[in-house]
């Protein structure tokens, strides 16, 4: 695969579709470049008459991979005991698997997709020594009609697995991203979640966006929130894109990239 992947999104507007391109590869404004190939229309009532489109390429993908390993560092530390296991993802190719994929240049087949994330995330828990379990299952985005795999790991205390803000989920399923996608020289969309963590902070997020909206209307100042991951930045915008008396705005450069919250007035 051509080192220098690319990507597509198509959103209401430039700033959601940056925040969902950055939240699908899993990677920070710095490790990506941005071309607004359309800025999109919003009518009178501030709905999207035409959808925004970005283009999103990674810098470099194994630049990216090693950043991303960073955030594997405290899930292998705090054991003493030597291990000479040998640290490998290469999987054998199935011949049967082979014979499938070149079938269908014209489409991707996911039922073969999932059986390989199946694999790469059982190898990647045994790697981590946990007695975890993941669900592999293929489903439409929340966002459009495209088709996604979907990871659900369950288990016993998975905190570290989850790290702080998300870092280490996040790096784990860009990681596993990474290695479908050369694998099957195309980016696929992977989602992971670990214990229903994105689905709980989803809603505290979005209590969150509200609460501190009201506080931009009632007090005509802005409002600032802590630095977040492009995934959770993007919950704020969705959340508040409907509303015509405020609108949001994300500042700065990763990892300090946050949101604000300016009155529509």
């Amino acid at each position: 695969m051509n080192n220098r992947m690319t990507l597509e999104v198509i959103a209401p507007t430039v700033e959601e579709a940056i925040e969902k391109g950055l939240d699908e590869l899993g990677l920070g404004m710095d490790d990506v470049e941005v071309e607004v190939l359309d800025e999109g229309k919003r009518n009178l009532f501030r709905f999207a008459a035409r959808q925004a489109r970005v283009k999103l390429t990674i810098k470099s993908a194994e630049r990216s991979a090693v950043q991303s390993m960073d955030a594997f560092e405290p899930v292998f530390s705090g054991k003493e005991e030597e291990d000479d296991t040998e640290f490998s993802l290469e999987f054998e190719q199935d011949e049967e698997i082979e014979e499938d994929l070149e079938s269908s240049e014209q489409g991707l087949n996911y039922s073969i997709v999932k059986a390989r994330v199946t694999e790469i995330v059982k190898k990647l828990l045994q790697l981590m020594k946990t007695d975890a379990v993941a669900t592999v299952e293929v489903r439409n985005s929340d966002d459009d009609d495209r088709q996604i795999i979907s990871v659900e790991i369950e288990g016993d205390d998975l905190s570290f697995l989850i790290g702080r803000h998300a870092e280490t989920l996040n790096a784990i399923q860009y990681l596993i991203s990474l290695m479908v996608s050369h694998e099957f020289n195309r980016w696929i969309p992977i989602q992971v979640d670990i214990q229903n963590y994105r689905s709980r902070r989803e809603r505290e997020l979005q209590k969150l966006a509200r609460r501190l909206a009201d506080q931009v209307v009632a007090t005509g100042r802005k409002q600032t929130l802590e630095p977040m991951p492009a995934n959770e930045r993007r919950i704020i915008h969705i959340e508040l894109r409907k509303r015509d008396d405020v609108f949001t705005e994300s500042v700065g450069e990763d990892p300090y990239r946050k949101v604000y919250i300016y009155p529509a007035d």
